[in-house]
């Protein structure tokens, strides 16, 4: 079964010699996922796991680390050898001249108008840490992680110019004969070129479809320090394929997308099984109950860069004749984890196409110890046991 959710300038990251390590809360004490941990003013960073743990590495000796997450006050912290960070929630409080206004959709428009000077105007390398996961109801069946490198051009051109490059990879996936179900998920690391929404205009915001959704202004919130209009889209018109729930997060002051949450309508599951599904065997039927993607951007340097995604596919699958359903989920992630200016082009024989398979790619980049010389997003509790079980063959 297959899902769509499914020589170049080479940069090192030799000698990651110092680093930092910790957890990061909210006040009451629980882990907080997604945080994103930076070293001001350097392109090195990383994201906190499902318990909130992160290791931060660098070839420079670090001075401040910072952590930035919707909804709560960013800190910037001297490092220690081992840091337990508390964040605590923005309380949103707007005097009466700052009360937001506007045509909702008139503001989307204005933010679209303004990528290509608000983004990156020349191309870039960005490194980045990518992992896919598959879960047999509460089970995981399946992990591959990479590092890859993907060849960004500018903002003001279409993804075709955009390319990734896998360096590293490693590959687990259950022997059980009960897990022979065969899930693969299209593009692996390209991920971070086919959903940079913002770039990639026909995912969500091409023409045909942004008159088919309603746009309602929602309470502002801050992400760090930068107020943000916050704009939900919800499908409108009636056309022959899903359109997308969305809640779309834009910089007050530079109108550029900073945060962009998207799930697909599952209202008819017809033609959200359309959009899904590219093939699967004889007799199998799938039923999709969830797919979705957050995705953010960062600003830094003036310009406004991709940060992180993350997808999640919820679905149900059961051989006819058989009495028992079963529950997979699937997750891919990236966090870009350095950026390099002025960047060249990611020869064609180097390239991970958009038809590859992480799965299948990955054998031939595969190092056990890839780990221990990158920024990745370290695996968590639940994550580390899995993999183990899956090393056992278990």
């Amino acid at each position: 079964m297959v899902f769509l959710l499914s020589f170049a300038a080479v940069y090192g990251q030799d000698g990651l010699s110092h680093a930092v390590s910790g957890t990061v809360t909210d006040a009451g004490g629980r882990p907080l996922e997604s945080v994103h941990v930076s070293i001001p003013g350097r392109h090195q960073a990383t994201v906190t796991n499902a318990d909130g743990y992160f290791v931060l590495k660098s070839d420079k000796e670090i001075d401040l680390v910072e952590f930035s997450f919707l909804g709560y006050k960013s800190r910037r912290l001297k490092p220690q050898e081992y840091m337990s960070v508390t964040l605590q929630r923005e309380n949103l409080q707007l005097a009466e001249s700052s009360i937001v206004t506007g045509d909702p959709r008139s503001i989307v428009m204005a933010a679209l108008d303004r990528v290509w000077e608000t983004y990156c105007t020349q191309p870039e390398l960005l490194k980045c840490f990518y992992r896919e996961t598959v879960q047999k109801r509460n089970r995981y069946t399946y992990v591959a992680e990479a590092v890859a490198r993907i060849f960004k051009g500018r903002y003001a051109r279409n993804i075709g110019a955009d390319a990734a490059a896998l360096e590293k990879s490693r590959v687990l996936v259950s022997q059980r004969a009960k897990d022979t179900l065969s899930i693969k998920m299209m593009g692996g690391p390209t991920q971070a070129i086919t959903h940079d929404i913002v770039k990639n205009g026909d995912i969500i915001f091409n023409a045909d479809d942004m008159p088919q959704y309603f746009y309602t202004m929602e309470n502002p919130a801050y992400i760090g320090d930068r107020l943000q209009f916050v704009i939900s889209m919800t499908p409108a018109g009636n056309v022959d394929y899903a359109l997308y729930n969305c809640k779309l997060y834009i910089d007050r002051e530079l109108l550029t997308f900073t945060r962009i949450e998207a799930s697909l309508d599952m209202s008819d599951k017809a033609k959200a099984t359309k959009m899904l599904l590219v093939k699967k065997p004889a007799g199998l039927r799938f039923s999709p109950d969830e797919a979705s993607i957050v995705i953010n951007y960062r600003l830094l340097g003036g310009k406004t860069r991709l940060e992180y995604f993350r997808t999640t596919m919820r679905f149900t699958c059961d051989w006819k004749k058989r009495m028992f359903r079963t529950k997979y989920t699937t997750v891919n992630e990236m966090v870009v984890t350095d950026v390099f200016p002025e960047a060249a082009v990611i020869p064609r024989k180097d390239r991970f196409r958009f038809s590859d398979y992480l799965v299948d790619k990955a054998y031939e980049f595969q190092d056990p110890d890839f780990w221990k010389d990158y920024n990745i997003i370290e695996p968590s509790e639940s994550l580390e046991h899995a993999i183990g079980r899956l090393r056992k063959g278990k």
